[in-house]
Order: C-alpha cells, then structure tokens, then sequence
C-alpha cells in the first residue's frame, strides 16, 4: 500500500496547492483498493452490486437458428432468379419446439417469431409483405437477400464466453441477462460502508431551533441520497461539534467500521483548524487546494483505525444509523474524502471525484463518468487553468442534438440552481470563454442528484 508521499512523488508536477481536476483523479485511483468480500446472492437481490467473477455463458444464445419476425421461412437460393417469387405453404413452426416436417423445392413454412429454422431454411420473409392465395404467398422481387430475418445461433452470446466481465455494474438489463442464462445467483461484491459527518458548531441538525449565524444542514442529506443512489450501506454520523475529542471519537469510531468516511467543512483556509488537526493526527491526509470552481478545498487520505472506539453517539452525533457491523480485525481504516462545507461545492467534489473513487473501491471497471456533446445555448466566462462545473439544464434540440443552459447564478452556496439542473457544464482546464453555440462536455446526473 503507498503512502500519500509516494502517491504524490509519482506524480509529475504535483502541487498540492493549485492541483487540476485530471490529477485528483489520477491520486485517486492509485489510493484507494477495491474491497475483497464476496457474496453469492438471488438475482433479486443483487441489483446494484458488482460483479466479483465473470458470467461464462453454459450454453449458445439464442440455442438454434430462428425467426427474427412472424412470416415465412423458405430457403435463400430462390431469390437468385430476382423474379417475383411465389411458394406453397407446406406447415406451420410454432415457437418452442421444432417443426418436424421436410420441405421441397417452391415450398415455405409458416413462422413465428423466435421459432426454430426448420432444416434447410435459412431466410424469413414478413407476413405483412407478401400476397396470400390459398395455400401460397407470392413475395415481390429484388424484396429480400438470402438469410435475412433469421437469428443465428450464437448470435447473441456463445457457449463459453463471458457474458459478463468481472467488474461489471449489475444493472437491471444484466441482472435479465444472467438470468436468460438460466443462473439462479450471482458472485457479487459487498457494498461499501461509507460513513457521513458534517464539521461546525454553526450547523444545525433538522428539528433544532434557528439561531443566529446558523445553518441546516443540507449536505448531510445530498450526500446520503448520492451515497444510497451508489448502493453504499450509509453510517449517518449526524453533526459533529468542533471540538478536538468530539472530532476524534467521531473519526475513530467511523474508521473502525467504514470502508470510507466523508466529511464536509473545516478544511477551507480560515476556518477553525481542530478538523485539520484531527485529519493529520489519526491518519495519512493531503490537503489539496483543487484549480476547480466550485470546491477548491478538499482532504484526502487513510485515517487509521484504533483499536478500541467511542460510541459515535459520544462524538456529538445527532443521528446515528447503520445496519454494518465493526470492520475485520486487521483492517488499516478507512479512506477519507474531506470535502468543502459550501452545499453546491460538497454535491461537484462527490460527483467529480468521490463517486469515481467509490466506484473503484467497490469494484468497477469503469469508473469515470460519461461526457456527452451538447450545444451551448448562452456565452460563458472562464479563466483557462481551473476545470469548472457549471449547473446545467440539459434538452434536446429539433434536429435532435443536445443543447445545455446554464440554470442561472452558480454561486456555490445557490443550492436551488442544483436542484433545477440535470447535468454539470464541464468546461476543461485548459478552456477559454465559451460563446453561443459552442459544444461543450455535459456530466449528466442520471439518477445520481
């Protein structure tokens, strides 16, 4: 395991101090490891999870050559004359069992869709484009090529190749593909366990009584919606009071059973410095000032795990719920993501650069998330030399392109402009102004805000 020194030695220009949004993600993929626990679980109950082996295919799917299409089955070679082509309809194939009949020369066979080939036939011509006359059907000429409208045995998936790769996200057009397979279970990975606690004496947990210079506090509740969204187990560690052993109860006691903790405020410049402190006591931490608009502070790093913890109620914690049991004797602690306490900038960071590291550690594959192309409907500033993460509405034009908005002031504390988007304007490091009608990268939300 590397240290945070060797991590950032690896990486050629580090500076901590103004480090671009490319090399977050790079630092992180090289600190956090994916977890090892396996389960075999019911399909039911594996959606969400990551697949800790590959699905080898036991048998060809589909298992036979059969129709694409209810029509007629006949065999290719007759449309070599490039005539209209008339046949008799000697007998129907229905789906689920083999038609046992023969067919000659001038002859079809009724099909439905999914039905095996009868032997010897290799094309399918639609119900809908031929004329029938009794017991015939005349199809129009230079209407079909040989093998049209016929599934190929193997076509889909072949017996003994991955239908899935290890690593792979179980979505629910997967979890229907494994069981196409027959596969009653699935290996998959455990969740993670992500522990969440906001830092300030000036944050207010739901139910208290309005002060002055004090706040709700809403990122406690944007991070376990995302967090849930992920298919994490949350420990919800409620508020946490800055004060030094509140701070390391509530850091030792979530080390000791998460795989990962996210905190949010306490590492800007100017505020109070027990989080900081507390950070760099019990574990491993860089602190990073992000070139990125909104989120520029952010902690990342091991915290330790001690060998016996205080009770997380005992930290300060308004709330605490969790269905995790204590981590494995052994384990070194958790992960830490410190992130900044400005509501709009918690929800960039997570999505930008915790949730890719979360998807790692639980596995996938593919972690980064997908950019799409969209026309920019309005002029924006940008300073080239900082990644910005502007809130978008993101639609479709008539011709069918995407367009993307802006969904109005980008203060990182207007937490109603994330509320009405349904996307982040990516705008690059090295991008200039964007004037009207440029394309632009879009990170769309998809399910995640």
């Amino acid at each position: 395991m590397k240290s945070i020194a060797q991590i950032a030695a690896e990486l050629e220009g580090y500076d901590p101090q103004a480090l671009p949004a490319a090399d977050v993600l790079r630092f992180l993929s090289q600190l956090v490891e994916p977890v090892q626990d396996v389960a075999e679980l019911p399909l039911f109950e594996a959606l969400g999870r990551v697949l800790a082996t590959d699905v080898v295919s036991p048998f060809d799917v589909p298992p036979h050559d059969n129709s694409a299409m209810d029509g007629y089955a006949f065999h290719g070679a007759a449309l070599a004359a490039g005539t209209a082509l008339t046949l008799k309809v000697v007998g129907t194939a229905l789906a689920g069992k083999a038609w046992q009949g023969s067919v000659g020369a001038g002859e079809c066979v009724k099909i439905m869709t999914g039905a095996i080939m009868p032997a010897g036939l290799d094309t399918v011509v639609p119900q809908e484009l031929v004329s029938v006359q009794g017991d015939a059907i005349t199809l129009p000429a230079r209407l079909l090529q040989p093998g049209d409208n016929r599934r190929l045995r193997g076509e889909d998936l072949m017996q003994g190749r991955a239908a899935l790769s290890k690593g792979e996200l179980l979505t629910p057009a997967r979890l229907g593909l494994v069981a196409s397979l027959g596969m009653k279970t699935v290996r998959t990975l455990r969740p993670l366990r992500v522990a969440y606690f906001s830092t300030g004496d000036e944050i207010l947990s739901l139910g208290e009584a309005p002060r002055e210079g004090a706040v709700y506090d809403s990122n406690r509740y944007t991070v376990f919606g995302m967090l849930r969204q992920l298919g994490c187990e949350v420990i919800d560690m409620g508020v946490v009071r800055d004060e030094p052993a509140l701070l390391e109860a509530a850091f030792t006691a979530a080390a000791a059973q998460a795989d990962a903790i996210i905190t949010s405020g306490g590492v800007s410049v100017g505020e109070a410095d027990y989080t900081k402190a507390m950070m760099q006591k019990l574990g491993d931490v860089a602190f990073w000032k992000i070139a990125m608009r909104p989120g520029r502070p952010m902690a990342v790093g091991r915290i330790s795990q001690a060998k016996s913890t205080s009770s997380p109620m005992d930290a300060g914690a308004s709330s605490y719920q969790s269905n995790s049991n204590a981590k494995e004797v052994g384990s070194v602690g958790a992960i830490l993501f410190g992130l900044p306490g400005n509501p709009v900038a918690v929800m960039v960071t997570f999505l930008a650069f915790v949730r890719p590291a979360l998807l790692q550690m639980m596995g996938c594959i593919d972690p980064a998330p997908p950019l799409l192309k969209a026309r920019c409907l309005e002029p924006m500033r940008k300073k080239p030399g900082r990644t910005e993460y502007q809130r978008g509405w993101v639609s479709t034009a008539a011709d069918g392109s995407l367009q993307v908005r802006t969904t109005g002031n980008q203060g990182s504390g207007v937490l109603s402009s994330m509320a009405q988007a349904n996307g982040l304007i990516v705008l690059h490091h090295s991008q200039g102004n964007i004037a009207t009608d440029d394309e632009v990268d879009v990170m769309m939300f998809d399910g995640w805000m």
